[in-house]
């Protein structure tokens, strides 16, 4: 879709050509073409402007909740449906990968070295990672950027430790820098399904979404993943579009009667936030995959804007007919 920028105001111009539209003489008709020859000659000389945006999945969630086996299968569903995704490695302690790595950190920082200079553990050479990611946006990630066109859509595998969400800025900042270079970014909440098998477990799980949720500022989309390894699925439904009362009763039966207070306070920052919902994925299945993908594409308006510029070019050359 091309948008034109014009000094000229159309709109009086198409007001105008279909006054002189409606006229039959000879000499008015030979102006008539006269000013479509103008219009004509004015658009050609006018600038272009490809207005397009570009979109981006932030996938994060707790260590082996499943991220990096999404991020391939994703890949590969793409791949069948014949649409181009890039998956971008954003954990600097990755070793082994099952997708096509269309941009690693791991050129830019990695654990091991950071380990070995500043001899640290590994938790702590990871928040060093990351820190060293975020003064690096205005080179080093540009220059990758560079590397992708407009429209491209970027999957980012980011790494297990939850304080990177949910206690630093780093991804937040992260993400502001991906909107300055426009794109549109939906956050991908991993929870594991084994984690619905107990109502305390679940919540704790719902806390980690919430606070990630807060500390992003993104459409948010949570995903209850490995349920094809999830052996009782009779009370799934209960979790998924969980009632806040429910999960009260729930958690004042399994805990001690002096955590009353404190669970119903948990539950109403839940019901607060409208955030316990979740969608699940069952990686067998490629209808599974594809509603997991129109849910987040529907959160990042993936397509959308590119019909919308289409209808209303389609409007404005209407008006040009003469």
């Amino acid at each position: 879709p091309i948008i034109y920028k014009c000094p000229l105001e159309l709109s009086h111009f198409f007001n105008f050509l279909n006054n002189v539209r409606r006229k039959n003489d000879e000499s008015e008709r030979e102006s008539k073409e006269y000013l479509a020859y103008q219009l004509i000659h004015h658009l050609s000389l006018c600038e272009r402007e490809v207005d397009t945006m570009r979109y981006a999945q932030l996938v994060i969630g707790p260590a082996g909740s499943g991220k990096s086996t999404y991020c391939s299968s994703l890949n590969q569903h793409c791949e069948t449906i014949r649409r181009t995704m890039h998956i971008v490695n954003l954990d600097p302690a990755a070793e082994v990968f099952n997708y096509p790595v269309a941009m690693d950190i791991r050129e830019l920082v990695s654990v091991d070295v950071v380990m070995e200079e500043l001899k640290c553990g590994p938790n702590a050479a990871l928040i060093r990672c990351m820190e060293y990611l975020e003064d690096s946006l205005y080179n080093w990630l540009d220059e990758e950027l560079e590397n992708f066109t407009d429209d491209d859509y970027l999957v980012f595998d980011c790494p297990g430790q939850i304080e990177i969400f949910t206690h630093v800025p780093v991804l937040k900042n992260f993400v502001e820098h991906l909107k300055k270079n426009d794109f549109s970014v939906c956050a991908v909440y991993l929870l594991d399904s084994q984690f619905v098998t107990d109502v305390t477990k679940f919540i704790s799980g719902c806390m980690v979404s919430l606070s990630a949720m807060i500390q992003l500022e993104l459409p948010h989309v949570n995903i209850l993943s490995k349920m094809d390894l999830l052996q009782d699925k009779s009370n799934i439904e209960e979790y998924l579009d969980a009632e806040p009362r429910t999960m009260l009763a729930g958690l004042d039966q399994r805990m001690a009667p002096q955590f009353a207070k404190l669970n119903k306070a948990f539950i109403e920052l839940v019901e607060q936030y409208s955030m316990v919902r979740f969608t699940p994925l069952d990686l067998r299945k490629e209808r599974s995959i594809q509603y997991v993908l129109s849910e987040i594409d529907k959160c990042i308006q993936f397509g959308e804007d590119a019909e919308v510029k289409i209808r209303e070019l389609d409007e404005d050359m209407d008006q040009l007919e003469l």
